[in-house]
Formats: structure tokens, sequence, C-alpha cells
């Protein structure tokens, strides 16, 4: 990076160990004035940190979010303070202010980073190993827009500081494999090796060799002195030139410079109280009132702060020297609109599903929506944990990403369910792309805490869950999901699809890839579906979350409303209810959560004022909310069996038959209402 020789003066004239000190003491004051806070690991890693941001990392503070930007994740995301002091003092949109609030209600500086809350945070972490997994994603995205666009435009690296509770955690394993089986060189790991979590002494409970670990799964490895400038800068330098991914084991000590706390567990997770601040103070040389940082200390991390901006512009010209139709890909990529290729595709593929209306499973729509619309979307990127034959979630033009061949579409992510949800994460955060990735819907307990995640940061990012009921059949109750459907639907800011038949699931996938600020996932069925509807215009009628498939002449004396697989059985049950002259609408719910979002006099429409009876081959979770006093449920009450479908539907009621005494038995109560 170049600096204006005043500037480099400037920056020269400060010693490290000042630099590094004032992100200490800054994390130390704010966690004091809290009251709350962990000041081990800003305390133990500042010199780390201070060496990579002020020799390594390609940032412009003025420019957070320019494209070319080194990507700095803080996984060990109880250490917050240390982030949040390091964009204060290079200038970043982090204030005094904000670092006194932390933790406060209305701050910039919540207890643990927040993407999209503050700026310069790449991603939420918190919850541990989320962090370095998501890296992997973004050293992927990194490699694959490097293979679209070229050196000129796309040539960073991503940057990880990890605690030993990030390693503890099972779903780094998944993401240290993946990283090191695809090659991942412009990914490098600052571990920080304190030997210390929350319990005490590391060796309470592991005793694994971590760079052996790493090494086994295709990593670059060493160890340092996490406190010697010198050797960090050397190994930060030695790393950048390997091609393969990086750990650097920090050997630091928690809490460093304080007297009584560091090396302990006590440094870890409360403030260090008045005394032992003090203490440290006097320890390291820090003669300074609390949050005041003397002004060749601040100058010096300024111009750190600023010396990006060469870089930027640099960035700059060479984007504007591109021809047009690289910078209309380039932009194309980065913002991931659907253009009107895809609307095109999307249009064809619903006449043709409503005018051949197809029998067939919805996993199989979707295939074919996918092979439809995969080369009209430049960022679509697809993958499955080890079912892509099951999930078929593999279009026909999509090509794999491989190690050292990363312009494919379609990434193998093994069986790592967790790690793919994560890393899928990483995509959707780096800019560039739109992930889906697949699993079994039975299996999204794995990916849960991920896409818990996506929904907090708003991403766009789908998860294609397949064999989504007991309609999947022989596997049996270990493969059925019952309860998994409730699970992810009361999860705040996601959409949960159970399309119907070929057209919803089109509008589902529709949905979803509109859906810029909302993960989805599409839980799709393993047996074949007939195709109900036989509209190919018009609105998206799965944007609306639940619409009336039948609505009976004359009004309604009963409601069936279903989702997936369930409504043609809810069909058949209103057919039988005719010849008994109850008049039963039947009603298509694919999406609760954009139901709810529907305007009042639409719900009532829908709805209807009849009782109602909810069908849905899965436990009742949150249906009353749908159902009210005089509705009954008709579905799941405990796990599956090993059967055909057909059997396990006959013998757990969920049957045109049940269905319709379910209606009969509200239409009576109703009846017995109003005699009495």
């Amino acid at each position: 990076m170049n600096i204006s020789v005043h500037a480099e003066a400037d920056l020269n004239a400060v010693a490290h160990n000042d630099l590094a000190n004032a992100v200490r003491f800054l994390a130390v004051d704010a966690i004091e004035t809290s009251q709350s806070g962990h000041p081990g690991l800003p305390m133990g890693m500042a010199d780390v940190a201070t060496v990579l941001f002020s020799r390594f990392l390609k940032f412009d503070s003025a420019h957070p979010n320019w494209p070319d930007r080194d990507r700095f994740v803080l996984s060990a995301g109880h250490g917050s303070m240390l982030l949040y002091a390091l964009l204060h003092l290079t200038g970043g949109d982090v204030s005094l202010d904000d670092i006194k609030a932390f933790r406060q209600w209305g701050s910039k500086t919540p207890g643990h980073p927040e993407y999209g809350h503050t700026p310069g945070v790449e991603t939420t972490t918190g919850p541990l190993g989320q962090g370095i997994a998501t890296a992997v994603g973004m050293a992927l995205a990194e490699r694959m827009a490097n293979a679209r666009h070229g050196d000129g435009l796309v040539d960073h690296f991503t940057y990880v500081i990890a605690g030993d509770g990030c390693l503890m955690e099972g779903l780094s394993q998944e993401a240290i494999s993946l990283a090191g089986h695809l090659g991942l060189g412009r990914l490098i790991v600052l571990f920080d090796d304190n030997g210390i979590s929350i319990d005490g002494p590391t060796s309470l409970a592991t005793s694994d060799d971590q760079l052996a670990r790493f090494a086994a799964s295709g990593w670059s490895v060493r160890s340092i002195d996490g406190h010697d400038p010198e050797a960090i800068a050397q190994a930060i330098a030695e790393e950048r030139e390997t091609a393969k991914p990086s750990l650097i084991a920090c050997r630091t000590i928690i809490g460093y410079g304080a007297p009584d706390r560091q090396g302990t567990e006590k440094a870890h997770g409360a403030p260090l109280g008045i005394e032992q601040a003090a203490a440290a103070r006097r320890a390291l040389g820090w003669d300074y009132q609390p949050f005041v940082v003397p002004m060749p200390v601040l100058k010096a991390w300024r111009m750190i702060g600023q010396r990006g901006q060469v870089d930027r512009l640099a960035w700059l010209d060479r984007y504007e020297r591109a021809t047009p139709e690289q910078r209309d890909l380039f932009v194309e990529g980065k913002a991931v609109a659907l253009p009107a290729a895809y609307a095109l595709a999307a249009a064809k593929l619903r006449e043709r599903f409503a005018s051949e209306r197809p029998k067939l499973a919805t996993r199989q729509a979707s295939q074919q929506v996918l092979d439809g619309i995969a080369g009209t979307i430049a960022g679509l990127v697809g993958g499955s944990a080890d079912l892509t034959h099951s999930n078929l979630t593999h279009a026909k033009a999509q090509a794999p990403v491989k190690r050292g061949a990363f312009a494919g579409d379609y990434i193998h992510y093994g069986i790592r369910e967790h790690g793919m949800a994560a890393a899928m994460n990483g995509l959707a955060l780096h800019g560039g792309f739109i992930p889906y990735g697949g699993t079994f819907l039975a299996f999204s307990d794995y990916s849960r805490p991920a896409i818990r995640l996506a929904a907090l940061m708003r991403l766009r990012v789908i998860h294609v869950m397949t064999h989504d009921s007991i309609g999947l059949g022989e596997d049996g109750p270990t493969h059925q999901p019952v309860e998994h459907l409730a699970s992810l639907r009361v999860i705040p800011n996601l959409l949960v699809f159970r399309p119907a038949d070929a057209v919803e699931t089109l509008e589902a996938w529709d949905c979803a890839l509109s859906s810029e600020n909302r993960p989805s996932v599409l839980c799709l069925s393993r047996q074949a579906l007939p195709t109900f509807r036989s509209d190919a215009r018009g609105r998206n009628r799965v944007s609306r979350g639940a619409y009336l498939v039948v609505s009976p002449d004359g009004g309604r004396d009963v409601t069936l409303i279903a989702t997936g697989s369930e409504v043609s059985i809810a069909l058949e049950a209103a057919r039988l209810l005719a010849t008994e002259y109850i008049r039963a609408a039947v009603v298509s719910a694919p999406c609760f959560a954009l139901f709810e979002e529907q305007p009042d006099d639409y719900r009532a429409t829908v709805l209807g004022t009849a009782p109602r009876v909810g069908i849905e081959a899965a436990v009742a979770g949150d249906w009353h909310r749908w159902l009210g006093a005089e509705g009954e449920f008709v579905g799941m009450r405990g796990f599956g069996a090993s059967a055909p479908a057909p059997v396990l539907y006959r013998e757990f009621g969920i049957t045109p038959q049940s269905i319709a005494e379910a209606a009969r038995r509200s239409v009576a109560r109703r009846n017995q209402g109003k005699s009495a």
C-alpha cells in the first residue's frame, strides 16, 4: 500500500505497543463502563490485530463496503470490543460515544458483532464456530468471483480471528475440511491460542493438537508468539504466499497486562474491575484516563484507516477502464438482480406446468425449474450436502466447483449440512452470488444455527429441503420430519415454503429468489403430486402465502386448509363432502409467514367465517393461529414409521375420509352453537 511520506513518518513515530494498548484499553474501559463484556480476548489479541490492520489488511475506513477489500471476521464474537475499538481508531463509523455505550440500547456496539447494524462488521458472530465457517464461504466466493472477473477486479484475502471455543465446536471441522479440500489459499485464520475457556484451562476438556488437525485437512500451519509483532508479521506475510488455507496459532495470554487476571478464566467474561484496570494501565505503561487515546496514537491509527484509499481508487480506475461488457457483468454479479431472461424462462415454465399439469414430486418440479432458470442468473450457485441425486439440485447447465477450478456454479459440500449452511451465508455476504443448497428436511436441525443467522442478517440464501414428510416412506421415522416445519416457521424473517404442485414450486422459487432480505426454505416432496393449478398468467399466488383453490358456489360450510402434498388430499375430501351437500372451500397455504403479512381483508376472504380444518403431515405447531376455537387439525401427533407412503397416510389418519369426518364434526359444533 502506498502512503504519503509525512503520513508514513507519523505512523512510524508511534510504537507498536502504543497502537496495541489503544485497542486494549478502549476495550477495557467500555466493558468496565457497561459492567458487561469479555475483556480477555481484546487484551490478548490486540498485538495480532494491530499487526494485521496496520501492515496487511486492505481496507478503506471511509468506504467499508468497497468490493475488493479484504474481509476480516471476528469468529470469537464475544471479544467484540476488539473489533469496535479497531473500527473507531481507524476512523470508521463507530464514534467514541458508541464505544462508551457498549452493549446499551441503540448503540452501534452490541454485545456481539452484528452485520448490517455496525458498519465494518462483515458477519454476525457470537455463536462459536459460525464465524470461521462463514469465512470459508467468503473465501470461496472470492476465488469464484476471481475466476469470473479476473485479478484486476477481485484479488483479496479473508482473515479470521478464532478462539478455542470456535475450534471446539463440531462445525469448525466441517468448515476446515471443506476449505482444505478446495484449497482456499486466500483464507488465513489467526488462532487465539491462550489455553483458556470459561470453565478454566482448556485441558479440562480437550487434548487436541490443533496444528496436526488442520494439517490433516490440508492446511498450512504454524505456531508463533502472539505478543511478538515481528513474528506475527513474518507469519502473515509468509502464509499469504501459500496455496493452502492457513492456520497461525498465536500463543497469547488472555487478559494480557491485568496482573491478577491474565492467564486465567477470570479474564474471560467479566469486567476487570477498577483496581485491576488501573493495575493493567501501570503494567503496560498506559498512563491515560479512561477512553483517552493520545493524539499521536490516534493520528497513527487514522493513517492506517486511510491508507487503503489508494488501493480503492486504483481498483475504481481498473473498473472504469474495463469494457462495458465486463462492467455490466461485474455489477450484475455484485447486485445479483433477476434479469429479464429469468422472468421469461420462469413464465415459459409456468405455462408448461399449467398446460401439461404433470404428476411429479415437487423435488422433481424444482429440478425442472432449476434447469430452466440456471443459465439466466449469473450469480446463482447451487450445491448439496452429498444428496444431489435425491435433492435434485444440480441443473444440467451447472459445472462443479473444484480446487483450482472455481468458475463453476455447483458445489459438492459433502456430508456437512451445517458447514454448507454457514458457507452459503458467507457466499451471500461476500456479494455476487445467490447460493442455494440441498439436504433432507429432517436434517435441517444440522443447519438450523446458520439458518437462524441468515435470517438475523437478512441474507438471500435458499435451502432446498426435500423428503418433507412421512410421504418419504420406508426410510422411517429417523428421516421423516414431523416437527421441523413448525420449528422452522417460528424463526423470524425466514420464509418456509411447502408447495403443493409444480406451479406452486415454480412460484415458491420465484418468491425465494425475489426476497433479497430474507432466507428461504423450500420443503419439497419425494412422492409424486398432481398439478391442480391451471392458471398460467397473473399474480404469483404463492407470494400471498395462502389462497383459495376451491370456493363453492353459494358460500361455504367449512374451510379445508392444507399445505404441500396434503392439498390434493384436501381436494379429494372436498369432493367427498360435496356428495353430502357440505360445501367445503379449499385453501392452499404454502407460506405462513407471507400470509401473515397480507392485509386483514385478504386474510379474511381466504379464511372465511366457517369452521376450519387444517391438514398437514406434521405436528400441529402453530396451526391454531389459523383454525380458531372451532377448528380441528388433521396431522401427526408423534413420530412416523417405516412403511410405504400410502400405508403411512392411511395408518396415521391423513386421508380424505378422516378430513371429511373432521369437517363434519366442526360443522356440527357450529350448528349446535347456533341452536343453543
